[in-house]
């Protein structure tokens, strides 16, 4: 018999390792504010050097922030897992200081392949969603091994 596997546990745990080298990540201000299996949030505030020449949030760092919690999302599991491809619809514009959500959820991961639906949100005041401004569809593919220094859990999870 197996020992028992916490999903949560390899979530973060999996979280933890992959955002301590995500340099792009980092270099945007993108935080993780949670995880569970095959879901993640991430947020970031936008600073006035991200903004175009209107002064809205240049796309690709919407698409960055939602990327990022992709990401954390299909590697959730405690395998390396990359993206095979995203779409993403820019639905509001964001400002300077605007404060940005992304919320990542599982549809169907069968196999080595996943597809994960990302609501990016302003929020308001109050720290809740105000105000969706885009969405994102990525599909995932894991690379059948897996994440560096997260030893054995992802191997005992398939027991």
């Amino acid at each position: 018999m197996g020992v028992p596997v916490d999903q949560h546990e390899i979530a973060q745990r999996s979280a933890e390792v992959m955002l301590a080298r995500d340099a792009a990540g980092k270099s945007l201000g993108i935080t993780l504010q949670a995880v569970g299996p095959g879901t993640a949030e991430m947020a970031m505030v936008v600073r006035p050097d991200m903004t175009n020449g209107w002064d809205l949030c240049q796309g690709g760092l919407i698409a960055a922030l939602a990327d990022s919690a992709f990401a954390v999302a299909c590697n959730s599991y405690g395998e390396v897992t990359v993206a095979a491809g995203f779409d993403i619809s820019l639905l509001e514009s964001a400002r300077a200081g605007d404060r940005l959500l992304a919320r990542a959820v599982e549809r169907a991961r069968r196999g080595r392949s996943g597809v994960y639906d990302v609501t990016v949100s302003r929020l308001g005041a109050d720290g809740s969603p105000d105000e969706v401004i885009a969405e994102f569809r990525g599909r995932s593919r894991a690379q059948g091994r897996g994440i560096p220094g997260l030893s054995d859990a992802a191997d005992r999870r398939k027991r």
